[in-house]
């Protein structure tokens, strides 16, 4: 049984891995509980929406939990609560097929009924959680941030924190939703409007009792209009109760040494780097040249992550003696373009227009370089998987890129990646020029590879710093 002292955390949030992705939240979700509960200070469990598109391996472990009855405005929805247990984690799933029967986690015309569904969800659920009564409720994003409005509404015995992911998505809704599907007096509407509608997260960030976002840079950055995504007068009013704490990552999940979808599993050797480039340029049909720098970039291709600026200097900087990689798909802008550069240099780009996580992993243990130039960046978590497999990230310096890859001096031969200030292509096109000129000369490359092998991003630090937040909750 664990300890009285050991707190009891629920994680609500709307994916998490291995059960469904789209992006890096799941991962958090996947890693982050079970680093904290390694910690011997808490015990985590998970409450996610069970979808449809769930693989089945995983349905199978389910177990019936509870039934419940969900209000949603003047409905009852009945729901089931399902559980399992994984690495030492219980999760919890809310199977209810009008809402979830879905193959995708996202992008309805419903979304916003479907996450209030699964916001009060989330309370009905409480009694039901095994073990010892929760002690703080631990939402992320706007899918999720009208369980802590619920939480301090109707459950004000248990405390809450609330993390921002990504502040650009919000969860908006008209007026008449508060009073459609929330079953609360109209007392409490004024904190869930903004701007003359509905807003999940602005409920989320009124009614938490801890705010926290995914790395100190991006906790500043979001307090200025730029950034703030027109959040940022109320988080300058919540300011003390604002944290950033850096992502981790998952280091024994993204090991080079361990990884099954490598070519040559490697450590630090960079000979064994070589025969996955080398291996990888034959299946994608490029030269082979062990001794060629490979640039890549793997993302949504979308403008966030700053292809506007990769679009605009790519070709010129493919006139150097260089291969470029691409692996994603999005705006079909910037999959036709940079589709037609690979059909124009067929010796020295290749763009694959999908994702896989396969190639994902070899792209990164091939490459020499990994770009990533967003226009915002709340964390990142690319830049940390590209270091552990000794691909040199190039970024713009904001959010959890500044606070992750330190730029080279070669002066002092401190850093572990290149960086550019601006939001600008050809200062992207001067760093990646730079980059070059190092890894031309070994005297330089040699001190940027020892830092890159010494670039540690495991959850162990930044669980601690959880940690903390919660001891502090325990006691107010």
């Amino acid at each position: 049984m664990p300890s009285k002292l050991m707190k009891h955390i629920l994680f609500a949030a709307s994916e998490c891995t291995p059960f469904i992705k789209t992006g890096g939240l799941a991962d958090v979700i996947g890693s982050l509980p079970e680093a904290l509960q390694q910690s011997g200070e808490t015990e985590v469990s998970v409450i996610l929406p069970l979808y449809h598109g769930m693989p089945e391996t995983y349905r199978k472990e389910l177990t019936h939990c509870a039934d419940l009855v969900v209000p949603v405005g003047w409905r009852n929805q009945e729901a089931i609560l399902h559980t399992m247990s994984r690495n030492g984690v219980t999760y919890y799933f809310i199977d209810q097929s009008f809402y979830f029967g879905r193959q995708s986690a996202y992008g309805y015309f419903d979304d916003g009924e479907r996450y209030v569904f699964f916001s009060r969800a989330v309370i009905e659920a409480l009694p039901h959680i095994e073990g010892r009564d929760i002690d703080i409720l631990h939402a992320h994003d706007w899918q999720t941030g009208l369980a802590v409005a619920f939480t301090r509404i109707l459950r004000p015995d248990i405390k809450t924190v609330f993390t921002i992911h990504n502040i650009q998505y919000q969860g908006w809704m008209t007026h008449d939703a508060f009073g459609d599907l929330m079953n609360l007096g109209p007392e409490h509407f004024p904190g869930f409007e903004w701007k003359n509608m509905i807003n999940c997260m602005k409920a989320a960030v009124f009614h938490a009792d801890k705010i926290t976002t995914v790395s100190p840079s991006y906790a500043e950055e979001i307090k200025q209009p730029y950034y703030g995504e027109g959040l940022d007068p109320l988080l300058n009013e919540r300011a003390m109760d604002l944290t950033g704490i850096i992502n981790g990552i998952d280091t024994d999940e993204y090991n080079p040494m361990k990884d099954p979808y490598l070519y040559s599993p490697f450590k630090t050797s960079r000979a064994k780097k070589k025969q996955n480039k080398t291996a990888l340029q034959k299946d994608l049909c490029l030269p082979v040249d062990p001794e060629v720098p490979v640039y890549a970039a793997i993302s949504r291709l979308v403008d966030q992550k700053g292809f506007h600026l990769l679009e605009r200097i790519l070709e010129e900087f493919l006139q150097e003696n260089v291969q470029f990689i691409l692996l994603g798909t999005g705006d079909y802008q910037f999959e036709q373009s940079f589709a037609y550069l690979a059909h124009r240099y067929p010796n020295k780009m290749a763009a694959v227009l999908k994702f896989s996580e396969a190639d994902a992993r070899r792209i990164y243990a091939a490459s020499d370089f990994f770009i990533m130039p967003s226009k915002f960046e709340p964390c990142g978590l690319s830049q940390l998987i590209a270091l552990q497999y000794k691909s040199i990230p190039i970024v713009r310096e904001t959010g959890g890129l500044r606070d992750t890859v330190q730029p080279y001096d070669e002066t002092s031969g401190e850093g572990n990646g290149f960086s550019f200030a601006n939001y600008n292509a050809h200062e992207l096109l001067y760093t990646m020029r730079y980059s070059l000129l190092v890894y031309h000369r070994e005297e330089l490359w040699k001190p940027l590879i020892q830092n890159v092998n010494r670039s540690r991003f495991s959850w162990k630090d930044s669980a601690e710093l959880y940690n903390g937040l919660y001891r502090e909750l325990a006691v107010t």
